[in-house]
């Protein structure tokens, strides 16, 4: 196996402290086939948890950012931005996936509020599904960009009882 391979190996076991938190999960309308299935396993997590989830459609990964920020802004413990980018022909997809991990990294970093980064940045569309969560995927992006969105909320009330 090359490196290259190495996706999902080393996953940490995260553990979420987030009773009766509500969880805003920010979806990507395009792939509406691989982000369902993103946002189910997300919202199961969410609510294994204890707490609440709440599903908001954005039209594309571009757009994850601005509905993440609202929802920073709204109150939520935790925000889950999820989208699938599949290179395509053009460099459309460089911009895209660079303009959407920055503006999902710096609502984080202004808002204080968890992000759980579900964007799948794909060479394929086979990747992408094989990161979806569907039935015969090796892995669920959508539950582990949950689990990390979750397991912050504790680590952030942690770090502020230690003032």
């Amino acid at each position: 196996m090359g490196w290259g391979d190495m996706s999902g190996s080393g996953s940490p076991v995260l553990q979420a402290q987030a009773a009766g938190s509500r969880v805003a999960v920010v979806v990507a309308s395009w792939h509406e086939e691989i982000t369902g299935a993103m946002a189910t396993s997300s919202v199961r997590e969410i609510e294994a948890a204890g707490a609440r989830a709440e599903v908001f459609r954005v039209p594309g990964a571009f757009e994850l950012a601005l509905g993440t920020q609202a929802a920073a802004r709204a109150g939520f413990a935790a925000v889950v931005a999820l989208g699938v980018v599949i290179r395509g022909g053009t460099p459309h997809f460089d911009y895209v996936c660079r303009a959407a991990t920055a503006g999902l990294n710096r609502v984080a970093l202004d808002s204080g509020v968890p992000i759980g980064f579900g964007l799948l940045t794909c060479e394929t569309l086979g990747q992408a599904l094989d990161r979806s969560g569907l039935p015969g995927s090796s892995e669920d992006k959508g539950a582990e960009a949950a689990q990390a969105a979750l397991a912050m909320i504790g680590v952030l009330a942690a770090i502020g009882a230690r003032r």
